[in-house]
């Protein structure tokens, strides 16, 4: 399925300017490919979601939640809006059954997030197929690339979680 995604993203796609080539490595060249990877990965994120039946905020929550309880504060905050803005995210997930909110113990204002059984095998089986979607994107790579591509990745994504936003 993910070349399918592919296909049709990479047409979409094609209205970026394109790299020079391997090892030119400008930075407008690793900028557009950037760009472009994070056009696929949407595309592979949504049709997932869809074919769960899930919007992609939808299946976001869902992956939080994977982890365990949490507040309604604290998913706002990782969501980046306002608790009342995530109350209409949580109203349509509980009518689904998907979750639930409850009182925090010892906090009468605050309310905690947890995943319904029928929640956590949504959750477990939209995890699992974007797994098996995503890897197919770098399957053909040789293992020494695929890690070389996964410690970069990392390396990445914990620097930008240490700076101060919009300065990564």
């Amino acid at each position: 399925m993910y070349c399918s995604v592919v296909s049709e993203t990479a047409q979409g796609a094609a209205a970026w300017p394109a790299t020079d080539g391997p090892g030119t490595g400008t930075d407008a060249d690793v900028a557009s490919s950037l760009v472009q990877l994070t056009t696929l990965v949407q595309a592979i994120y949504a049709r997932t979601s869809e074919h769960h039946d899930l919007t992609p905020v939808q299946a976001r929550l869902l992956c939080v939640l994977l982890d365990g309880p949490r507040g309604m504060a604290e998913l706002a905050q990782h969501f980046g809006v306002e608790k009342a803005a995530l109350t209409g995210l949580m109203d349509r997930a509980e009518r689904r059954g998907l979750a639930r909110r409850s009182p925090v113990p010892g906090d009468r204002r605050a309310l905690q997030v947890t995943l319904t059984d029928a929640g956590q095998q949504a959750a477990a089986a939209f995890h699992a197929e974007l797994g098996a979607q995503l890897s197919g994107l770098i399957s053909s790579l040789a293992p020494q690339d695929r890690e070389h591509f996964r410690s970069t990745m990392a390396e990445i994504i914990a620097r930008c979680r240490t700076c101060l936003p919009g300065h990564c």
